[in-house]
């Protein structure tokens, strides 16, 4: 798959990723990248992008059913198949230093959150909210779609609340929200969570962190210029600071 994306230039590594709030393995995956930054010898130098993508754009604003009832009804399982299901990714969750409490839940549309990350983008606290989103969705049971809660969480990390609700309110990130989601399409990303890194590698799922942090050499090999690779006697005569060598005269 070709990546459309502009080269990180040296010295700097940007890495984009597509990620849903009401996505468990997103929160997953955010998890063990910030396990393999910590072990990343150029952590300093990385650039997180979060793009908006909704694993189900047609949804309403909230379900009547709980996370058990519409997997159970999506997988065509039964509520102990589905039950079980869900233990399994609180247990990954777990290993991960994640809480999940899928019994809390409340699912409806991500539109609004999505709008709310690129809010804090622009005053420079994406990472905290998305954060922060990923938190109150799969561990506290807040409803993504409720904008007198997205407001209120948008205060807990230092935003104005006031200036958050009027761009919820005004639908000011909207289009933003769509221009990620079909700059996904375009890549053919079609599930979450999806890292991009140095608009070169991309890189599918919550893999492990060891994978991961193999991606991120990878990528800042590529991104740093190639070593020189010097020819001919090391000592020939040249001019250097100032002062240019004759022989026989020295320098002159």
């Amino acid at each position: 798959m070709t990546l459309a994306f502009t080269p990180s230039v040296p010295g700097h590594l940007r890495v984009d990723i597509w990620s849903d709030i009401a996505c468990p393995w997103c929160y997953i995956g955010k998890r063990r990248l910030e396990q393999a930054l910590e072990k990343f010898d150029h952590r300093e130098q990385v650039e997180i992008v979060w793009h908006s993508f909704e694993l189900d754009p047609a949804a309403p604003p909230a379900l009547p059913d709980g996370m058990r009832e519409v997997l159970a009804g999506k997988y065509g399982r039964s509520p102990a198949q589905a039950q079980e299901m869900m233990d399994q990714v609180t247990r990954v969750a777990a290993a991960d230093g994640l809480d999940y409490h899928f019994e809390r839940a409340r699912l409806g549309s991500t539109f609004l959150a999505h709008q709310l990350v690129h809010h804090a983008a622009a005053h420079g606290q994406q990472g905290p909210m998305k954060e922060r989103l990923l938190r109150a969705y799969l561990s506290e049971g807040h409803l993504m779609s409720d904008v007198d809660t997205l407001t209120a969480l948008a205060q807990e990390i230092g935003l104005d609340g006031p200036q958050a609700r009027a761009a919820l309110e005004e639908g000011r990130y909207a289009g933003a929200v769509r221009q990620d989601e079909a700059h996904a399409h375009a890549l053919g990303i079609s599930g979450v969570p999806f890292f991009v890194l140095g608009g070169r590698y991309g890189v599918s799922g919550a893999q492990e962190a060891g994978v991961l942090l193999g991606a991120l050499n990878q990528a800042w090999a590529e991104v740093q210029p190639a070593p020189l690779v010097q020819l001919g006697q090391p000592d020939a005569e040249c001019c250097e600071d100032g002062a240019c060598a004759v022989p026989g005269a020295g320098a002159l």
